[in-house]
């Protein structure tokens, strides 16, 4: 039997389909979970929160593009490694299922998954994760979120402000730096020769 959980957003009301004799949820029940509700971005804490997120706005869908062009762009002249949008979902070592706005991952560890996983959540953490805040985002769940993907082993993370204009820059072992309006960031040396005008974005 299954009921409808109700997320209010500040758009409208989102349905979501829940069994409702599942409360703690394994990788295969998310999994379809996400199939069923495709209208809606979903995420799992690791600590099985369940994260609903409405469509973006056509602005923040509009930068998103930009950012996952050009990185894919970047991406097919380096040949090593693969770049996934935000439809991708992972799950990191820490056991949450994550969605960046936009990820690479290396061929390397890529390339060790097998077919199965690469058809589901990927049980990996991507090398370079982005994240493009909307208008109704808080700032500080994101923050948490860029620290989180750090602590489970990418090397690199953008976190991008648009009405702010700002940048924060996340490092393994170095504290979140944050830029103003910066002409542009680059992804060195973690992606080399990848570099971002944010002129291009905000």
């Amino acid at each position: 039997m299954s009921r409808e959980i109700v997320e209010q957003t500040s758009m409208r009301l989102l349905p979501i389909a829940l069994d409702v004799n599942t409360m703690e949820m394994t990788d295969e029940q998310f999994y379809k979970l996400c199939r069923a509700n495709k209208e809606v971005k979903l995420e799992l804490t690791a600590q099985g929160e369940l994260i609903i997120m409405a469509p973006t706005g056509s602005l923040t869908g509009w930068r998103n593009a930009k950012i996952n062009y050009y990185l894919t762009a970047w991406s097919e002249r380096d040949a090593t490694g693969l770049t996934f949008d935000s439809s991708t979902g992972f799950r990191l070592p820490n056991g949450a299922k994550r969605s960046p706005d936009a990820s690479w991952v290396r061929l390397p560890k890529w390339n060790c998954l097998t077919e199965e996983e690469k058809e589901g959540f990927a049980p990996i953490c991507p090398d370079f994760v982005v994240e493009l805040r909307s208008t109704d985002d808080v700032l500080s769940k994101l923050q948490e979120k860029m620290l989180e993907y750090i602590d489970n082993g990418a090397e690199l993370g953008w976190l991008f402000d648009p009405k702010n204009k700002d940048v924060y820059v996340y490092r393994p072992n170095q504290p979140e730096v944050c830029f103003y309006n910066p002409e542009t960031i680059s992804a060195d040396p973690t992606l080399p020769g990848f570099t971002l005008r944010l002129s291009n974005i905000w």
